[in-house]
């Protein structure tokens, strides 16, 4: 037998317990929909079938993560969960500093309290919804400094993530580097796609920052996923480990917000990692607040340990491999069939492209909610917009911002689906890009304050 070009992969790991799953018939999906007011936000769980809404607290936990959950110490003050997280934080991100949140948002909430003065700009590489409004709510205005690459769902660019750095020098030349409350850059970027920040990107906004005394905040949610594409993209780093070209990320900031969530594999639970003592001094009397004592900040000790056990398995070669590798198969798979999606393929998610997919709805009449319903409506598999709904309104003008990308976001949980399940999936995506042409747009009926995308209620026109 010839030398195979190309084997199989199969997940790095086996099935120890099963979740069983709902199947609807199109009338139930029909139902929960319209009671859903058009938002995947708003379906009950046990009506969705494949749930792809995001990865955020999704994830399947590995019996070595479950096992420590049975040695947490839920004592006030100095569990040793702590120590362990701190030790973790420290061997892998390399910050000197911890304050444990309860989630990503937790942290996002006190470096904005604490660093911004009302009137100061937070430049960053593409917004994200719960980041942007903490900095608003703190009396900061958010600059996206990003490559224009990163606009544009058909550009092949590897690191679409990577921020401008002419566009960042302009702005400090603007403004002035004291009304730069620091630079906010997160790896991946979640709304452009999922698209890694390139390690000399990284180096590059240092030496520019550093010359003008800016603090760089890294969001490192999905930092290891980035580390694994900059491993295969990027010259120089092929026979790095995923754990080496982490922690040299890191390196490049002062701290990072972190919500555990996603890459360290657990439910809930986040950190705010700091290198500078007086901010971390701050900090740590802030958590106590709004969060909870500094040594567990909302946490319980087993929550602690968990994401502690699961910065080690984040890191692990096999693992990042088979997980990107899923949401890959996905996007190839959908590609080859003609469905518009955002390439590359990013690290969490297959994004669709709905301006594209639906070029007959304009975009007041939110393409990309409307084509989560209609996923929802034809197989039950629960997805997310992220296009004009999630960017919300201007707090100075009240007018919607029309952002260029106009996505629905097919969100990979971590080690909880088949490759049966994706194959489900792309079957779908093709069934209801089949019928695109009858697809009609939505009008929002109901819009709360604060990130209406949760929220929001629509209906049919």
């Amino acid at each position: 037998m010839g030398k195979l070009e190309r084997r199989s992969w199969a997940e790095p790991f086996k099935i120890k317990v099963v979740e069983p799953l709902k199947m609807t018939t199109r009338e139930d999906r029909l139902k929960a929909m319209a009671e859903a007011g058009y938002n995947t936000f708003l379906l009950r769980s046990e009506d969705v079938y494949i749930d792809l809404l995001t990865d955020s607290g999704t994830n399947a936990m590995s019996d070595y993560q479950w096992a420590g959950m049975m040695l947490g110490d839920e004592a006030y003050a100095g569990s040793k969960n702590y120590y362990h997280l701190e030790e973790n934080v420290g061997k892998f991100y390399g910050y000197k500093y911890l304050v444990p949140t309860h989630q990503g948002r937790g942290a996002e909430h006190i470096i904005s309290k604490l660093l911004i003065k009302p009137g100061d700009y937070v430049p960053g590489n593409m917004y994200f919804t719960t980041t942007r409004l903490h900095q608003e709510l703190a009396g900061g205005t958010f600059v996206d400094v990003i490559i224009d690459e990163a606009h544009d769902s058909q550009n092949l660019h590897p690191f679409k993530g990577n921020i401008d750095l002419q566009k960042l020098e302009d702005l400090i030349k603007k403004v002035g580097e004291k009304k730069i409350s620091y630079v906010t850059v997160a790896a991946t970027v979640n709304m452009a796609g999922g698209q890694p920040i390139s390690m000399e990107n990284l180096r590059r906004i240092r030496a520019l920052t550093s010359k003008h005394n800016i603090k760089v905040v890294f969001d490192a949610t999905r930092a290891v996923e980035n580390a694994y594409f900059i491993k295969m993209r990027e010259k120089g780093f092929e026979q790095r480990s995923i754990a080496e070209i982490l922690k040299e990320m890191c390196s490049y900031t002062d701290g990072a917000t972190m919500s555990g969530k996603k890459d360290l594999l657990v439910n809930i639970g986040g950190f705010l990692a700091l290198n500078d003592y007086d901010v971390f001094e701050e900090a740590r009397n802030m958590v106590v607040v709004y969060e909870g004592l500094h040594t567990y900040g909302g946490l319980a000790g087993r929550d602690m340990e968990a994401m502690a056990r699961g910065i080690e398995e984040a890191v692990q070669e096999p693992h990042i491999k088979a997980r990107i590798g899923q949401v890959e198969y996905v996007g190839d798979k959908l590609q080859s069939i003609g469905v518009p999606i955002v390439l590359p393929v990013g690290g969490h998610a297959v994004f669709l492209d709905a301006k594209r997919f639906l070029p007959h709805i304009p975009q007041l009449q939110f393409p990309a909610q409307t084509l989560a319903a209609e996923l929802y409506l034809d197989s039950g598999i629960r997805s997310m917009e992220r296009g004009i709904v999630s960017a919300g309104r201007s707090k100075e003008t009240g007018d919607h911002y029309y952002p260029k990308l106009e996505l629905v976001r097919l969100t990979f949980p971590r080690r909880v689906y088949t490759q049966a399940h994706c194959d489900v999936t792309a079957e779908s995506v093709e069934a209801v890009f089949e019928n695109r042409d009858r697809i009609k747009g939505l009008k929002m009926v109901y819009e709360p304050k604060y990130l209406r995308f949760f929220q929001a209620r629509f209906e049919r026109l």
